[in-house]
């Protein structure tokens, strides 16, 4: 479906003395989303997960690397012709507060690009309000409470609902989802999670969901893959479910034991507490590995030499690491017995 090979993006950075410092926000970043499948991508602030997934829904440019959609090399296209392949690709925003316009309704705000699509397939007016009517529908809302309201009228909830619905106006095959429930309250989080399972289940969309949150990774693609991101490149990637059980990278065993541990109800993995030294901003050579000068387990090989992503075993669980060990640093639940 979706397929990225040495993505790269540098952006300008604030005038110093020293002239222009460039920010490295991609360093040849590959992923795949599968149709109907679900990828996420981890990692903290500043690793780049947002501007790849901008790149993917076609918001944003890159300098070097392929991007295929559908077969189809995106890249290589002239602008005009590349509308078509990214409304296929949309984006569901991280602020469902500020995603819509707050002079407009409901209403207003779903027809604006049905219109668009009502010229495309020939469709009339009356088309346009059952589509509007059937999307908010799809979504888990009753039109009838919703659709001629104002955004502030509604929940983040509901705000971030009608954020999906618009997205599916264009009747995309991918939602790229911007830590898209990280500003509604934690009731109604799950909630907007099993939409998008449920959008998976029942239209086939393809979803990458982009997030810091390893528990809602977790849930998202639990049939799919994670990959983590660390300053602007994969470091690990894998099945869900053996990656968090079983991750081998230090900074995704970081990560990972930084998730609470409920007391009472669960117990630190036996390798838990990995140590974590502060970010250093400062822009590091790519022949090295970038990860080194916080890594516990760094060797001097660490800081002379670039780790290539290479299988970690053969069940599609891949690491950037030149001391990988499997560690179990996730919490376990208390046996009953005890």
């Amino acid at each position: 479906m979706i397929q990225a090979v040495g993505i790269r993006k540098t952006f300008p950075g604030k005038r110093g003395p020293l002239g222009h410092a460039q920010v490295r926000a991609l360093r040849g970043v590959a992923l795949e989303v599968p149709k109907a499948g679900a990828v996420c991508v981890i990692g903290e602030s500043g690793s780049g997960k947002t501007t790849f997934g901008r790149i993917v829904a076609g918001l944003e440019s890159f300098e070097a690397g392929e991007l295929t959609l559908d077969g189809t090399r995106i890249d290589t296209l002239p602008l005009r012709e590349r509308q078509p392949y990214f409304r296929k690709v949309q984006l569901v925003h991280q602020d469902p507060y500020s995603a819509l316009n707050p002079t407009r309704t409901i209403e207003q705000t779903l027809q604006a690009p049905l219109k668009l699509q009502a010229k495309r397939l020939g469709a009339d007016r009356a088309w346009i309000r059952e589509r509007a009517r059937e999307l908010l529908g799809l979504v888990g809302l009753n039109w009838r409470s919703v659709l001629y309201k104002y955004p502030h009228a509604l929940s983040g909830g509901q705000r971030q609902r009608v954020v999906v619905a618009r997205a599916l106006t264009v009747d995309p095959e991918v939602l790229v989802a911007d830590e898209a429930v990280s500003m509604i309250d934690v009731s109604l989080r799950l909630g907007i999670l099993q939409l998008l399972g449920d959008l998976r289940a029942r239209l086939g969309i393809s979803i990458l969901f982009i997030t810091h949150d390893v528990a809602t990774a977790r849930y998202v693609s639990q049939d799919g893959e994670i990959y983590v991101l660390y300053r602007g490149e994969v470091v690990e990637r894998g099945p869900t479910d053996e990656l968090i059980t079983a991750p081998v990278h230090p900074y995704t065993q970081a990560l990972l034991s930084a998730v609470p541990v409920l007391r009472g109800l669960e117990e630190p993995g036996p390798d838990r507490y990995i140590p974590l030294r502060p970010l250093e901003e400062d822009d590091r050579p790519e022949d090295i590995c970038l990860y080194s000068p916080r890594c516990p387990f760094a060797t001097e090989r660490c800081r002379t030499e670039h780790p290539e992503l290479r299988p970690a075993n053969g069940n599609g669980h891949f690491k950037a690491c030149f001391h990988p060990a499997p560690r179990r640093v996730v919490a376990m639940p208390v046996q009953a017995d005890r």
